[in-house]
């Protein structure tokens, strides 16, 4: 890098030694005086690079040191401890196992055709039975495993992530020194064509996810040495959030990756998996596959008795005596998975209610009380999981929302989705753009973009009304080609050359050629106004001037810009970011064709400010306009009118992923999803704005909840 920037400083200095005599007002000791400051910096640069390229090549024959088994022993060890304070304040913040971790039964499922054959996967009896067993049976259980793999499989809601969180804590209380260090990380990270290999996406996420590794006392490429000496145990939470063709590519990277001794935890909700092994015409070698059972009424009592407070309300007793003996059919239905104990815990025993509602809604259908339970949930999730200070947490949120605002928000999210043509489930942050017309919103920012214009131009140049017309086109144009942005999907740059070098070779022929028309046109221009010499001046200019703009602003960015499909994408965020620097790539193309008119225009005479501003403006205009994905535009310019509304927050992306973080939803591929589609449901039926109906009723009153529980 330093040696483009030597080289470009370089250029640029004797460019301008040579050029700027030549322009009007500039005196020769400041062209002397810019050139040489130029120059330095340029030597420095250069200078730079040539000491670091002496020092690699002095130290290119010496292999590095690998590391010691003492140093892996350490590094180990303080792997360990950082994932298990991680998670243990984790666990302790979503109460997982307080007093005890939840005794829903898992077993080995039951569908053949998601599992490997038996002999392969455990010496002697099969393990998991189906037993209600204890967190450190079930460690018990994984470790007999011949490879140690493990498929977690079940619905929404029954406790997947937990029962992989408990697990992994279990395996670091009980580790043995030449045990590896389980580490929990989600599959939405994983691109399999970034990185084919699983060890290769491991190593870099430890080096990121724990930077105590790459201190200096514990040697060079831990993170890389522990992967590749099988230290460390993967468990890979949510492969159901990534979309079909991704799983199953997900899914085959792992069977390529491993060897005999690789140890590995996924979890997945069923129906994900039984696709994905279809798709891929074959199973996770060598792992075990379990599913949960239901959990009987009696269990479900004994487990909520436990989480109550010493001192209980006084209906408590007649809620479990109900659950126990089978008079509250519709509470024993809920409770019989983790997510509906789960619910009952989180709007009940946390806030300290009186629980007659459980027994009254509990003689009726299951479907009822999970309605009221999805009515409270909302408010006594956003304040019992306060916003996190400091780096970015899973199960954190990174900022603070009022809950009658989050009901509001995702209440008219799901009458969108309920609205909608497509999937009901798949809620698109490019598709927020579709929720409100787009004509209002184009015309006001061609106004302000006209206004902006206009206005420079006219501090420029000193002429309104020219300047005025200028506003006034480039506000058309805005209004005019962003007609399409808000149905365009996501798209990202893709600079890799292999199997497209044909495609860029036939972009520099196409800008060779605009190149040559430009100099013909240079040519008949410059000799009609200074003979020969004008005519060699003008073709110069202009023809690269053509060639290069076209290169760089036209074909080099048809040939960057690439639609982002839903396979390929690995998570909201990233297709968000990836069409925003998309959008900065034009902008910058835009701006130095800008630049390169303003060089011409200074060749012209023309005063510099004129020249250099307005280019940089016009070419900052262009890069705006040009492409043909503009997702990232269409949701800035959208989220503000919805948020004067009430629709959304002003930062919408960041409420997506907190609501995401807090529970509320999840994702699978590009898309956000409501985690519980009961709760979708059941927010769905209320009024869009979050106004009426029984959605409306929990935004309205969340704060008067949060008030009476006390949490606040």
């Amino acid at each position: 890098m330093w040696v483009a920037v030597g080289v470009l400083l370089l250029i640029l200095s004797s460019a301008f030694l040579l050029w700027a005599p030549q322009l009007p007002g500039i005196p020769g000791k400041g062209v002397g005086a810019v050139s040489v400051f130029s120059a330095v910096l340029s030597a420095m640069a250069l200078g730079n690079s040539l000491v670091q390229f002496l020092n690699w090549w002095r130290g290119r024959g010496a292999p590095a040191p690998a590391p010691t088994s003492t140093d892996i022993g350490t590094a180990k060890d303080i792997l360990a401890g950082l994932v298990t304070e991680q998670w243990r304040h984790e666990t302790a913040l979503r109460s997982l196992g307080d007093p005890e971790p939840m005794p829903l039964p898992w077993r080995s499922t039951g569908r053949r055709e998601l599992v490997d054959r038996p002999e392969i996967i455990a010496r002697g009896t099969v393990a998991f039975p189906g037993l209600e067993v204890h967190i450190a049976d079930m460690a018990r259980n994984f470790r007999a495993l011949r490879c140690r793999r493990l498929v977690i499989l079940g619905g929404p809601g029954t406790g997947k992530t937990t029962l992989a969180v408990q697990l992994l804590l279990e395996l670091l209380d009980t580790r043995q020194p030449e045990e590896p260090v389980p580490v929990l990380l989600s599959a939405s990270r994983w691109d399999d064509r970034v990185h084919p290999r699983l060890q290769d996406w491991l190593a870099e996420s430890l080096a990121m996810d724990y930077p105590a590794l790459r201190a200096e006392g514990l040697g060079p490429g831990i993170p890389e040495a522990l992967v590749a000496r099988g230290e460390v145990l993967p468990v890979i939470d949510g492969v159901d959030e990534l979309h079909d063709s991704a799983r199953a590519d997900l899914l085959g990277a792992l069977n390529r990756s491993m060897c005999e001794t690789d140890q590995l935890i996924i979890t997945c909700r069923t129906e994900q998996f039984a696709e994905s092994v279809e798709r891929l015409g074959d199973v996770l070698t060598a792992a075990a596959v379990i599913e949960p059972q239901p959990m009987a009424p009696a269990a479900a009592a004994d487990y909520l008795e436990a989480c109550l407070p010493p001192v209980i309300h006084p209906g408590w007793p007649r809620v479990l005596e109900a659950l126990r003996t089978g008079a509250a059919p519709g509470l024993a239905g809920v409770v019989s998975t983790s997510l509906g104990l789960w619910l009952v815990r989180a709007t009940y025993i946390a806030p300290r209610v009186d629980p007659a509602p459980l027994l009254e809604l509990g003689r009726r259908t299951p479907a009822e009380l999970h309605d009221h339970l999805c009515d409270r949930l909302i408010p006594a999730l956003v304040d019992a999981v306060p916003p996190v200070d400091g780096p970015a947490q899973p199960f954190r949120p990174q900022h603070a929302w009022r809950p009658e605002e989050v009901g509001r928000w995702l209440t008219y999210l799901s009458h969108q989705l309920s609205r909608g043509t497509g999937e009901p489930r798949d809620m698109a942050w490019w598709h927020l753009a579709r929720y409100t017309p787009s004509r209002p919103i184009r015309l006001w920012a061609g106004i302000a973009i006209g206004i902006v214009v206009g206005v420079v131009f006219t501090v420029l140049t000193g002429m309104p009304v020219p300047s005025a017309v200028i506003g006034l086109l480039s506000a058309a144009v805005v209004v005019i080609m962003s007609g399409s942005w808000f149905t365009e999907a996501p798209g990202h740059a893709d600079f890799h050359l292999r199997g497209r070098l044909p495609q860029l070779l036939g972009v520099l022929r196409d800008g060779l050629l605009v190149g040559v028309l430009g100099a013909l046109v240079g040519w008949l221009m410059g000799s009609s106004v200074g003979g020969v010499k004008g005519g060699i001046v003008g073709a110069r200019d202009i023809g690269l001037l053509s060639g290069i703009g076209f290169v760089v602003v036209l074909s080099l960015i048809r040939w960057v810009e690439n639609p982002t499909t839903v396979s390929s994408a690995r998570s909201p965020r990233s297709t968000w970011r990836a069409d925003r620097n998309l959008t900065v790539i034009r902008i910058i193309s835009g701006l130095v064709v800008g630049l390169m008119a303003g060089a011409i225009g200074l060749r012209a005479q023309l005063n510099p400010s004129v020249a250099i501003g307005g280019g940089l403006l016009l070419g900052l205009l262009f890069g705006l306009v040009l492409g043909s994905h503009h997702a990232w535009l269409a949701y800035k310019l959208t989220v503000p009118r919805l948020a004067t509304r009430g629709r959304l927050p002003l930062r919408a992306m960041d409420f997506l992923e907190d609501a995401h973080r807090l529970g509320l939803l999840r994702t699978e591929g590009p898309y956000y999803q409501f985690r519980h589609v009961e709760l979708q449901q059941h927010l769905a039926r209320g009024h869009p704005d979050g106004e009426d109906g029984e959605a409306g009723k929990t935004a309205r009153r969340g704060s008067g909840d949060d008030a009476a529980s006390g949490l606040r």
